[in-house]
């Protein structure tokens, strides 16, 4: 376990010589990616983390932290900003979701993403269906899909803002 807490994978390669396992022992953690996806949301503050996720505030603490120490997140003026290392990630998370849409959601997407500056949708690696273009988070505009279905609890503020149209990054406001 390292200072944060967070538990390193153990090795199976004597030389560590395997930039997968290395990359899981940063983003592997359950947690992890859904805080990072969260900041791609607009997500910025600890207590909004908290309240999206469901995760208990010592634990995602020493997720931040970790994120922090990684140089995958800043933390600026008490917010949790995605750095340029962090934002690399975007593929990763995109392809996921892709995935977990295709396999787990019957209804379809649960969300959908598109081109902010023509319209167009995105597919799985963020290439537009207009101009065939690889768009970035910073360009691109999340809505709720087909398959989206809105918590059964009233919707808090920051969920409300997060279940609008909206450009990935831009922090809630």
């Amino acid at each position: 376990m390292n200072y944060s807490g967070v538990m390193a994978l153990p090795s199976t390669y004597a030389d560590r010589n395997c930039s997968l396992a290395r990359s899981l022992e940063i983003v592997g953690e359950r947690w992890t990616l859904l805080i990072v996806r969260d900041a791609f949301f607009g997500i910025r503050r600890f207590g909004d983390f908290a309240t999206q996720l469901g995760i208990p505030r010592a634990v995602l603490t020493n997720r931040l932290r970790f994120l922090v120490q990684e140089d995958v997140l800043e933390h600026v003026d008490g917010e949790y900003l995605l750095t340029s290392k962090g934002v690399q990630l975007w593929p990763v998370l995109r392809a996921m979701m892709a995935w977990g849409d295709e396999h787990y959601s019957p209804g379809g997407d649960k969300r959908t993403f598109w081109h902010e500056a023509d319209g167009g949708r995105l597919d799985a690696s963020s290439r537009c269906s207009s101009c065939g273009a690889e768009v970035p988070p910073s360009d691109t505009r999340i809505e709720p899909g087909p398959g989206f279905r809105p918590g059964t609890a009233g919707p808090d503020p920051v969920s409300a803002l997060l279940n609008a149209p909206r450009r990935l990054l831009e922090p809630l406001s």
